[in-house]
């Protein structure tokens, strides 16, 4: 039991060891990803195209960088910006979402990618304080299990 926790309790901390080392690698996957979701963006019943609605809801942003991410869109040819950048989805109206200068007043203007970074680096601090509390129950755990095999080792030859 104690080669089992000792083994898990690697693995945490290899993957937490990868995670900080590659923490840029994984934003510009991030950034490229979200660029590659908006130029693909469609209103059909897409994981991409819900998940970026979803953070453009929720975030209350628009585009990567700005909502001008989207003129560079076949989307946006089509039907202008997605309704999910809209801060009151009763005062946007298709017309205003295919003009520019009429979205920027109707639309977020931050783009999502900082958000989207900026909220996961805020909440770091609580993910590491949760993954080192566990390490610790990990570590008694291992230490426990070691004792109680040693006991049962000692005591194996004083059994009648």
């Amino acid at each position: 039991y104690a080669m089992l926790l000792s083994l898990i309790f690697l693995i945490v901390l290899v993957a937490a060891v990868v995670g900080f080392v590659f923490r840029h690698e994984i934003k510009t996957n991030f950034e490229s990803n979200l660029n590659l979701a908006l130029r693909n963006y469609n209103v059909t019943a897409d994981r991409h195209s819900e998940a970026v609605d979803t953070i453009q809801r929720t975030l209350h942003c628009c585009g990567v960088q700005n909502y001008s991410d989207w003129e560079r869109t076949e989307y946006f040819s089509q039907k202008g910006i997605p309704r999910s950048c809209c801060k009151s989805q009763d005062d946007c109206s298709e017309q205003d979402l295919k003009d520019p200068n009429k979205a920027k007043l109707k639309v977020f203007v931050d783009g999502c990618f900082f958000l989207v970074t900026s909220t996961m680096e805020s909440k770091m601090s609580i993910v590491a304080g949760i993954s080192f509390g566990i390490a610790c129950f990990q570590l008694i755990g291992i230490i426990l299990a070691c004792c109680l095999s040693r006991y049962i080792t000692n005591n194996q030859y004083e059994m009648v």
